[in-house]
């Protein structure tokens, strides 16, 4: 091939642009809108290996009107498979989500409640605003979802667990008979019953921990986990031995955290984020603007109270 330019594909089948032809040394270029451009004359020879210079131009247009060409020609359509469905989903009930009626609607607890359905969600919030609405919002709903699955509450004491059992039955109203709490008083023999007959279980997680190292509880079958004071996740926290333990079972359940101060520094909210495999933040302090309306001013007063005779002494001996 020395000695002269190498022939592309297109030349070598002697293809032609659509629209041109060769006249006698010219070429007729493809204008705009399809018409001809204006006729030039070519004065320089015919090159060795036969092709006028313009026949690369040719060769291009040709390419680009097959390009199109393909482009413009319809498709068959894709059968694409539907996704595999959740196990324990019930279709009928998962098109829809519950949010209730009676109770006036705060939009930043609709958000939330929302975006915790679909992503495990940390939900930081101030003291008072409804963090346990947003969990019983989002239990209520995976109650139904999943006629078969558990659903468990964990907050890290007993006084916080019978609490929040009664406020999530307020706001839902999912059936008592179905909900139960446990304690660490609970015998043995009989939590693996009890994990069978009911769906909402209330705990501290050290007595969740201690059912899934029994086997009492059936893990596979949790569907939403939902942990209250979720900044003590750090560490070898029983939060996180939970998380842990759940992942050896099943990927398939939501983890709804909550807390009204995250951490104190970067380093901790990461650890809190990543022990409870949170992928989404849900954050609001009092100056956010769709907090105003709800946060009330706080009137701070300050009691300065005299040490006693006892404390004063107890102070001087340790003061020497």
């Amino acid at each position: 091939m020395s000695g002269g330019r190498q022939r592309t594909l297109f030349q070598s089948w002697g293809g032609k642009a659509p629209g041109s032809q060769s006249q006698g040394g010219r070429s007729a270029e493809i204008g705009p809108a399809g018409r001809p451009a204006q006729t030039r004359r070519e004065e320089a020879p015919a090159p060795a290996d036969g092709f006028l210079d313009g026949e690369d131009d040719d060769v291009l247009l040709v390419a680009v009107f097959e390009a199109e060409r393909d482009l413009a020609s319809p498709r068959p359509a894709s059968h694409s498979q539907p996704p595999a469905t959740l196990p324990g989903f019930d279709l009928s009930s998962g098109d829809v989500w519950i949010y209730p009626s009676n109770y006036p609607l705060r939009t930043y607890q609709y958000d939330i409640a929302q975006a915790a359905l679909f992503h495990n969600t940390l939900v930081c919030l101030p003291t008072g605003l409804g963090k346990t609405f947003i969990a019983a919002v989002v239990m209520y709903n995976f109650y139904r979802w999943y006629p078969s699955g558990k659903i468990v509450f964990m907050a890290p004491t007993k006084p916080l667990v019978a609490q929040q059992i009664e406020a999530c039955y307020k706001v839902m109203g999912i059936p008592q008979d179905h909900m139960t709490e446990m304690t660490g008083q609970t015998q043995a023999v009989n939590r693996q019953n009890i994990w069978n007959a009911k769906r909402v279980v209330f705990l501290t997680p050290q007595v969740m921990m201690n059912d899934l190292s029994r086997e009492a509880c059936p893990a596979a079958d949790v569907k939403c986990l939902v942990v209250d004071e979720a900044h003590k996740a750090l560490g070898n926290h029983a939060y996180c031995q939970v998380v842990r333990e759940l992942c050896n079972y099943t990927l398939q359940f939501r983890v709804l955290a909550l807390t009204a101060t995250p951490g104190s520094d970067t380093k901790a909210v990461q650890q809190v984020l990543s022990n409870l495999l949170i992928s989404h933040l849900e954050v609001r302090s009092e100056d956010s603007l769709d907090i105003r309306p709800y946060s009330h001013q706080r009137c701070v007063e300050k009691y300065v109270v005299p040490l006693g005779s006892e404390l004063i002494a107890i102070q001087s001996l340790y003061l020497q």
